[in-house]
């Protein structure tokens, strides 16, 4: 057999003094064939991406520092190299393609400029035909209309547009290794279908190897041909991904695949008889933009005449791809956005058309949970001080505003103590708990959650989720659902409503509408959510 295109050997890694503890990585070994998928899977904290930065030599030397082990790539260990030496290896030799592209690319140079650019730093070509090796590459990612895409800037495209850039300037100089970091943790089920469906044919074609970092065990078992289980910077457990997925050896691998959420609906018990917490008729939100003296305006119908109803108790999801209106929806029911037109009924009263000054005594009622807890909580102020804020602006007194986070924070499981913290001092799946106790201290009538828990760990995922389901029992709350996980829908929501262009295409209970979807689109959904076909050991 032939060596391993990636060969990492006893690999450890200090972190700074006074961290939770010496080793980001220790003794980590594992091995990437050409032509090989491995998937590395785990906990945020567990090492996964601390692994594959060293790999590139990405790594801030003084905070993060290989301390032991061999990492070689094609027989050359990368630990042993000079800064000029990595930067050639970088391109030539291994490339990344990371979670976030907005973040990774230059916002204000053209797309096709940033994929020319490696191949100016990497090779002679001349302009000519530099870009004619750019668009062969944007053509090979199935990017539409290369030429006329090659002018444009990051923030003109849509997110699985901008992955596919990513691609191909990863992939310009054909690289022996491949390393892919959450890729497709922030994009639709359909735009994730087809990059994952994207990276395998290219590997393929390419004989590369590729490692796969990923908190998804749906894309695990759709795409990996081994996998290494981290935790707490340590390989746990390490074999073939069927064997891995479906019959785990160790504890914390039994726990995470135990916390995978099931595509396949449980049964639920329907709310008792009551009138709506919300009822929304008629919805329509138009975005319009206007060129010079008032020439080439240009709409968008966001919410199409969108029409949902939540009972107290109740749970309706909202799924569907990125522009389908979900959020949109969300935005005008909490009054964020103004809707064009409309009835928003909260607790029957309609708060569609009240100014701001007759709209804020209703404000309480319904409260929204964001995506990103660390971007929705004030990094100045303790998260107590977060906590009480709102229900001391409506009028309650220190000491009651106090006493009731105390008890929230128990509800949502953490210590009372932890009030004096600051959001940087927690996890994220603590961060969310934080901002879930913070929407209940106004006592609302609706709750909202907006891709709550889309970036959140398999584990602390499932703890999220039986939060929310634990305090809408609790409280009698109807919740607003905004998610693109159909295996998260799956398991909380009681009804779904399928949304594609701003429209309503599908709604129904959930078991009817996974079971025995009626629209085009909402199969499409279905069968491209990945990993559906795979029984993962002790899943509920």
């Amino acid at each position: 057999m032939s060596a391993p295109v990636l060969d990492i050997r006893g690999l450890s890694v200090s972190l700074p003094k006074g961290a939770d503890r010496p080793l980001a990585v220790e003794d980590v070994s594992f091995s990437v064939d050409a032509g090989e998928l491995v998937c590395v899977v785990g906990e945020s904290g567990s090492g996964k991406s601390v692994t594959a930065f060293t790999v590139m030599g990405l790594n801030p030397p003084r905070a993060l520092r290989a301390v032991a082990g061999e990492v070689l790539l094609q027989g050359v260990d990368v630990l042993k190299q000079s800064t000029p030496a990595m930067r050639r290896l970088r391109g030539e030799k291994m490339a990344m393609i990371f979670q976030e592209p907005m973040t990774a690319l230059n916002p204000v140079m053209k797309v096709g400029e940033q994929i020319g650019e490696m191949l100016e730093i990497h090779t002679g070509l001349g302009p000519a035909k530099r870009r004619a090796r750019v668009l062969e590459a944007m053509r090979d990612v199935n990017l539409p209309e290369p030429a006329s895409l090659y002018h444009s800037y990051p923030h003109q495209l849509s997110g699985g547009q901008r992955q596919r850039i990513m691609i191909a300037m990863a992939l310009t100089l054909e690289p022996a290794l491949l390393i892919a970091d959450e890729p497709t943790t922030a994009l639709d089920v359909t735009t994730q279908a087809q990059i994952l469906a994207l990276i395998k044919d290219i590997q393929r074609r390419h004989g590369m190897a590729v490692l796969f970092i990923t908190h998804d065990f749906g894309v695990v078992a759709e795409i990996a041909d081994r996998v290494a289980v981290m935790c707490n910077g340590r390989v746990v457990e390490q074999g073939p991904a069927d064997r891995i997925l479906t019959r785990p050896e160790d504890p914390y691998t039994q726990m995470l695949m135990a916390a995978v959420p099931s595509l396949t609906p449980p049964a639920r018990l329907q709310p008792k008889p009551a009138p709506p917490a919300l009822e929304v008729k008629g919805l329509n939100k138009i975005y319009g933009s206007s060129g010079w003296f008032g020439r080439g305006r240009r709409q968008v119908h966001a919410a199409q005449d969108v029409d949902l109803t939540v009972h107290p108790g109740e749970t309706l999801g909202v799924v569907g791809e990125s522009g389908s209106g979900k959020s949109t929806v969300a935005r005008c029911v909490v009054r964020l956005v103004d809707p064009t037109s409309g009835t928003i009924l909260i607790g029957g009263q309609d708060v569609a058309r009240l100014n701001e000054r007759r709209l804020r005594p209703r404000r309480r009622d319904i409260q929204i949970v964001f995506q990103d807890p660390y971007r929705s909580l004030n990094p100045r102020r303790t998260v107590g001080q977060s906590i009480i804020e709102g229900p001391m602006n409506f009028g309650m007194g220190a000491a009651k505003a106090l006493a009731n986070a105390r008890e929230l924070m128990e509800v949502v499981g953490l210590l009372p103590e932890a009030l004096d913290r600051f959001p940087h001092q927690f996890s994220g799946g603590q961060r969310q708990r934080i901002c879930i106790a913070r929407a209940l201290a106004m006592e609302p009538k609706v709750l909202i959650a907006d891709e709550a828990v889309s970036a959140l760990d398999v584990s602390v995922q499932a703890q999220v989720l039986d939060l929310l389901a634990d305090v809408r029992a609790r409280f009698d709350l109807a919740m607003l659902f905004i998610t693109h996980d159909l295996r998260v829908a799956a398991q909380i929501c009681d009804r779904i409503m399928v949304m594609r262009y701003g429209q309503v295409v599908e709604q129904g209970l959930t078991r009817d509408v996974f079971g025995n979807p009626h629209h085009d689109y909402t199969r499409a959904l279905l069968d491209a959510a990945p990993g559906r076909e795979m029984s993962f050991a002790s899943a509920s």
